[in-house]
C-alpha cells in the first residue's frame, strides 16, 4: 500500500504525487457506490505496479474542502477580485468570503487590473480595500504585491479563485512564468471570461502547493444555515455578543448592536446589504428543499 497526495484530476484520473514521483491512478468503483470522489489535494492510500497504471483505495479524512474550486485540504486562498472588467462586485466577494471562512480557510485577497481604473475609479476602490483591509490580508496594485501576501507562507495548499476574468491564470504566470498557462480576454458584452482553465491541479510554487482552479460567474451559498451564517462574517462578532438577545441574527430583532455598528459606520454597509441579501437566499433555500 502506498500514501501519497492527490496533484491533479482530468478526465476521470488522479495524479498522485509520493515523494516527488507521480502516479496516474483512477478510483475504485466503490467510491462511486458510496457517492464519493477523490479531490486535488486529497491524501490518499493506493496501489500502483507502474507510475501510468494505479488505483486509490482510500482517501483519507479532509480537514476541508471545495465545491468551487474542487480542492481538499486548503490552507489559504487567494482571492482574485478584477476592480475593472468584469465589474467589482462586493456580493460576489462576500459570498467567496462566506464559503471560507465555513471552511476555516485564511482568505488573501488580491485586487487586479488596477491599471485600468481611472483617477476617480481608482480612489473608489482604494477605499474599498481599506474597508477589507481591516478584517483581512489584502494588496491593491501590481501582480507582483502578490508575493507580499504569500512570501512567509511555506509547505502551504493554497487555492487561487475568483470571478471569471479576474486574472488568476495571470497571477500564476506572475508567480512561475514557465507555466505558460493560457489567459482570455474579458468579453465586454457578457463581462464574463472564456473559460481557459481546463483541469485542477496543485502546482509547486515557491515552496508551497498552489491551486489554479477554474473561474466562475456565480458562486451559490451551500449548506450553510441561517443561525450561523453571520459566524462567517468577523467583522460582525465584535458586536454580536453584545446583542440583547443571545439567539439574535441580526435582521428584526431589538437591542441587536450589529445593525447599531452599521449604523454607526463601524460594519461597512454593503457587507450588512449582503448579508441581508445572503439571508434571504438561505430562507428561499430551505422552502425549495421542504417542497
Amino acid at each position: 500500500m502506498l500514501r501519497g497526495q492527490i496533484r491533479q484530476s482530468l478526465s476521470g484520473y488522479y495524479d498522485v504525487d509520493l515523494e516527488g514521483v507521480t502516479y496516474r491512478t483512477r478510483a475504485r468503483g466503490n467510491f462511486r457506490k458510496k457517492g464519493e470522489a477523490p479531490l486535488v489535494g486529497d491524501w490518499v492510500e493506493f496501489k500502483a505496479e507502474n507510475q501510468d497504471e494505479g488505483y486509490i483505495l482510500r482517501i483519507e479524512k479532509r480537514k476541508n474542502e471545495l465545491v468551487r474550486p474542487p480542492v481538499a485540504n486548503i490552507d489559504y486562498a487567494i482571492v482574485v477580485t478584477a476592480c475593472k472588467e468584469p465589474k467589482f462586485s462586493s456580493n460576489l466577494l462576500d459570498r467567496q468570503l462566506v464559503m471560507l471562512e465555513k471552511n476555516e480557510i485564511t482568505p488573501l485577497l488580491f485586487f487586479s487590473k488596477a491599471d485600468l481604473l481611472t483617477d476617480e475609479e481608482y480612489l473608489k476602490i482604494k477605499q474599498i480595500v481599506a474597508d477589507y483591509q481591516r478584517i483581512y490580508a489584502c494588496q491593491l496594485g501590481s501582480l507582483d504585491s502578490v508575493i507580499t501576501l504569500t512570501g512567509k507562507l511555506q509547505q502551504k495548499v493554497i487555492v487561487v479563485m475568483g470571478q471569471t476574468g479576474a486574472g488568476k491564470s495571470t497571477l500564476l504566470n506572475n508567480l512561475k512564468p514557465e507555466l505558460e498557462l493560457a489567459t482570455g480576454e474579458v468579453s465586454k458584452a457578457l463581462s464574463r471570461g472564456k473559460h481557459t482553465t481546463r483541469k485542477v491541479m496543485l502546482l509547486p510554487i515557491k515552496d508551497n502547493l498552489i491551486a489554479d482552479t477554474p473561474g466562475f460567474s456565480s458562486f451559490d451559498l451551500l449548506e450553510i444555515k441561517k443561525e450561523e451564517l453571520a459566524r462567517y462574517f468577523p467583522d460582525f462578532q465584535e458586536y454580536a455578543g453584545e446583542c440583547k438577545f443571545r439567539s439574535c441574527i441580526h435582521l428584526n430583532e431589538p437591542g441587536c448592536k450589529v445593525k447599531a455598528a452599521v449604523e454607526s459606520g463601524e460594519i461597512k454597509t454593503s457587507r450588512y446589504e449582503n448579508y441581508q441579501q445572503f439571508q434571504k437566499e438561505i430562507s428561499k433555500q430551505k422552502i425549495k428543499y421542504r417542497k
